[in-house]
């Protein structure tokens, strides 16, 4: 057949493959601006226009695309460059985090037409955001500035845009898979269709025969260590529980066998020829069944060595203690309230989905390198984990991020670097594997599902006396982040409120479900909702407002930080906003008004929560970097840590400008590569401005120190009369250009360089606070957010735009968990859930408008005053917004995603008697038992 398509002014005739999507073959021609977030029409990300109507190019089969013009993102300035309108209204709004979903945003904007403009949620219903939040969002396409321009010196505390910025509005930023790489074999996985099982037999013959299929790779062909796949800075934090391909299976979706083929397609048929028998095995769904007597233990021949805490009882992590005696606090209270509270698995739905290309480069010495380029938070401990798997030496390994699509703790995990590297130096030719969607569903991981037992005691003064947690984290079929996250979330979350007597009991706990790993939060957030709502229950029942309440418990500037798990000597409140948040939430409640939106009969509450997380993870996060100056006059930063929307390259730019007196766009950044840095621990525990910000911040400084004294030797004058401007050195008057001065610097054998280290210890906490006013329908239960209010102590803000869209879209994705999104797994351990309209995300008709405040703060620890602010806005919403339901009808719900049929069964046993005010609803079991 003869076939011709038209893409961006230019034309092509190949004929697409049968069956090929529109998405596909405008890849496979370099039009990588078009982005693979769902293959199911769900994200939008690969909208284009043919003939000018915007469709979903992952839907449109391409042949029906003969004869018509498409454009893409790339497409859409003009021949000359010049921006297209819509565009520059996402440059100057920063209608983006990560960008991967920008495209598509753009192309979907560039045909709204008046009454489209006039009813957004509507004409935004195909297109998903995991970022923003979407107020960047709309401020972009109705024509918001909040770009401000650079000046000399002047960076940190402005809202400066991101670097990659003009790259992400056209296309041509290069996330993970927007290369090319000659000879590309491509990976798909065979996976467990058993919660549990032994592999008795794999015949791989019948795969081997398929046409284009180079090899099927099997537990014969792995190694026989254990690992994790977790990434922490000091691997002894996670359990030795995995490996690459197993002869056990553990949960529904695990890896079996790896196929290696011409094409996604052969490598598809290839597995479906795979033939495996099993020998099924019991299994557990349920953590607390799974520590009962009886149970299938899951993790028995690998346990000894792996620092599994009680295989026998499926128990990875465990931690007790106790402060004083809580049965004296009880018995001291004048109330206590008991209550269990359950959070559910919430998947990270980052745009870009899970993958690496693995190829190798020719190296220093003439040999060959392994190159994997990964969509990671870790490159670095990627690195490391792979040498050690396959006894690689250090310098022969280089992994590298592009622009990476998203991430949220679930990127801080290999998950798939270790099987492609297998193939490739199995087969030693360049080797592809890209997670489809659902496989981030089933193969990748999850938020850890938890159920908290809470006990509190408070005298009538509403003093607290005693707090008691029993946590059982589900962790999974294997214990990646287990035990960390469990510690973590029982720390911050009662160290923030005083009492004498405190315990906790905390389990980490395997079952035969998908693993969960690291999420934004890291634990506190499930814990955080059981606290804050035995909080605001307690206050209720007392007779005391909440707000002052909490102002009675919390802890203050300057004091220690006491949870049962330990204390942790390094952390410290180096500076103290949380009055000032609790302050943001009682002014907005004094003069809000709110309430008069509510539709008639509608019940209308307010409810605040807080949070305290510390800047930082524990046990050390280390970061190395260089700032130099270039031939040109201009500078160039090179940085470790990863850049998914976090904004970290923008905040290290701004540092850089201000150390060295000049505008960000004099400076060059390269990052994300294990050979630009000596090391980087990566871009997790809200580390990108307080650990390697902290590195660049000293490195620029030294090459200002370095500048400034050459330049007084060179001109003759003193230091004190020299000072860095833009392009130049002032010294007593006289400007010396920066590229005379490297000249000179050169002639002379001097380096203009300098290095800077920060290992990420002592750390300092961050505070939030959220509060909302909601409308509840109680003849259907549907629920209304009136006012959305988050106060934040970042410390000093260093980019106040950027900052406000990371708070922004924490309470976008909190409230996602709290009101709809749950992965769901039957009684067989499957996971039911795995597409985005089976999974429910926040669009931009769910999210309000939130109002975001920033303290007046400034941080002893943290790079010029900064503290974190990327994970922490997410902790405080569930309960929030718990709260104000519990207001506005009187029934404390105890269990997250607030589903609309369940808040509405739970007024109706309201209304029938069956709870009395301040009663409990939805404790009900969840798809996986207790948890």
């Amino acid at each position: 057949m003869s076939f011709g398509i038209h893409v961006n002014d230019r034309s092509f005739d190949a004929v697409p493959r049968p069956g090929q999507c529109l998405r596909t073959y405008l890849r496979d021609r370099g039009w990588f601006g078009v982005k693979k977030g769902c293959d199911a029409g769900d994200c939008g990300a690969c909208t284009v226009h043919v003939d000018g109507e915007p469709v979903h190019s992952c839907l449109y089969p391409a042949v029906r695309a003969d004869g018509r013009r498409v454009t893409t993102v790339e497409g859409l300035a003009g021949a000359d460059g010049e921006l297209h309108p819509v565009q520059r209204k996402f440059l100057d709004a920063q209608g983006f985090q990560c960008g991967f979903c920008t495209a598509g945003f753009l192309m979907t904007t560039a045909k709204l037409d008046e009454d489209q403009l006039a009813d957004l949620p509507r004409a935004l219903k195909g297109n998903l955001c995991r970022c923003t939040g979407y107020r960047a969002i709309e401020d972009a396409i109705r024509g918001v500035k909040n770009v401000e321009e650079p000046s000399p010196g002047r960076a940190v505390g402005r809202n400066l845009g991101a670097p990659a910025g003009p790259q992400v509005v056209t296309g041509t930023a290069r996330y993970t898979f927007d290369i090319d790489v000659p000879g590309l074999l491509h990976m798909k996985l065979l996976r467990s269709p058993h919660p549990h099982a032994r592999i008795v037999a794999i015949d791989t013959a019948a795969a081997l025969r398929v046409p284009g299929v180079h090899a099927v790779l099997t537990h014969h062909d792995a190694p026989e260590r254990h690992f994790s796949s977790a990434r922490h800075e000091h691997p002894t934090e996670d359990p030795d529980d995995t490996r690459v391909l197993d002869d056990v299976v553990r949960f529904v979706g695990q890896r079996v066998a790896a196929v290696v083929a011409d094409t996604e397609a052969a490598a598809e048929e290839g597995c479906r020829r795979v033939v495996v028998t099993y020998e099924e095995l019991p299994y557990v769904l349920d953590p607390e069944e799974a520590m009962g007597p009886g149970a299938p233990v899951i993790h028995a021949k690998e346990a000894e060595a792996s620092r599994i805490a009680r295989p026998q009882n499926n128990v990875v992590g465990e931690v007790h203690g106790e402060i004083g005696c809580v049965a004296d606090g009880f018995a001291a209270a004048d109330l206590v309230y008991e209550e269990s509270f359950r959070t559910q698995r919430v998947q990270h739905a980052s745009l870009e989905t899970h993958g690496c290309v693995a190829y190798f480069e020719d190296g220093d010495e003439g040999d060959e390198r392994l190159v994997v380029r990964s969509s990671t938070q870790v490159p670095f401990l990627t690195r490391r984990a792979l040498c050690a798997l396959y006894d690689l030496p250090q310098e022969k390994v280089r992994v590298v991020a592009g622009r990476v699509g998203g991430g949220f703790g679930g990127k801080q995990e290999m998950l798939t670097e270790d099987i492609v590297v297998l193939a490739a130096l199995r087969l030693k030719r360049p080797v592809k594997l890209e997670f489809t969607r659902a496989e981030q569903f089933f193969g990748a991981t999850t938020r850890h599902p938890f159920g908290i037992r809470i006990k509190a005691g408070a005298r009538k003064d509403g003093t607290l006396t005693a707090l008691q947690l029993r946590v059982v984290s589900n962790t999974g079929a294997y214990g990646n982040h287990g035990p960390a996250v469990m510690f973590h979330s029982v720390g911050e979350s009662m160290a923030v409120y005083r009492a004498p007597h405190k315990k906790v009991d905390a389990y980490s706990v395997y079952t035969n479900t998908v693993p969960a790993g690291a999420f934004r939060g890291y634990g506190l957030g499930q814990v955080t909702f059981a606290v804050e709502s035995a909080m605001d229950e307690l206050a209720r029942r007392l007779g005391i407002d909440p707000l002052v309440f909490r102002e009675r418990n919390i802890i203050g500037p300057g004091e220690h930080m006491i949870s049962p798990g330990g204390e942790e000597e390094d952390l410290h409140i180096a500076s103290y906003g949380l009055d000032q948040c609790l302050k943001v939430v009682r002014d907005a409640i004094a003069e809000d008004t709110s309430a008069d939106q509510a539709p008639e009969g509608w019940l209308v509450g307010q409810g605040t929560a807080m949070s305290m997380i510390a800047t930082g993870p524990p046990g050390g996060h280390f970061a190395d970097a260089t700032v130099t100056l270039l031939e040109d006059g201009t500078y160039d930063i090179a940085v470790g840590t990863a850049e998914f929307g976090n904004g970290t390259t923008t905040v290290h730019k701004q540092i850089t400008a201000g150390a060295l007196g000049t505008t960000v766009d004099r400076i060059a950044i390269r990052q994300s590569d294990t050979d630009v840095v000596r090391h980087d621990t990566g871009a997790f525990g809200s580390a990108g401005t307080v650990v390697a910000g902290k590195a660049v911040m000293k490195a620029a400084n030294g090459l200002a120190e370095r500048i400034l004294t050459f330049a007084a030797e060179h001109v003759r004058v003193p230091r004190s009369l020299c000072r860095l401007t833009a392009d130049a050195v002032e010294c007593e008057g006289r400007p010396v250009s920066l590229k005379e001065l490297y000249e000179a610097a050169r002639s002379r054998g001097v380096e203009m360089s300098a290095a800077g280290h920060w290992g990420g210890s002592p750390r300092s906490v961050a505070f939030n606070a959220q509060w909302f006013r909601v409308a509840v329908d109680p003849g259907t239960g549907e629920m209304r957010i009136l006012r959305s209010v988050h106060s934040a102590d970042a410390g000093r803000v260093m980019n106040p735009m950027q900052c406000r869209g990371q708070v922004e879209g924490g309470v976008a994705q909190a409230l996602g968990a709290t009101l709809f999104e749950q992965v769901l797994i039957d009684a067989g351990g499957k996971v039911v859930t795995p597409a985005f309209r089976r999974y429910r995300l926040p669009a931009y008709a769910d999210v309000p408008r939130t109002e975001v405040h920033f303290m007046h703060t400034s941080d002893a620890i943290g790079p010029l005053g900064a503290k974190s602010m990327s994970e922490s806005p997410f902790n405080p919403v569930a309960p929030a917004f718990a709260n104000a339901l519990r207001d506005a009808t009187g029934v404390r719900f105890t269990e997250v995603p607030l589903l609309r049929d369940k808040v509405w069964l739970a007024l109706e046993e309201h209304r029938a008697g069956g709870a009395v005010a301040g009663g409990s609803a939805g404790a009900h079991p969840s798809r996986e038992g207790s948890v």
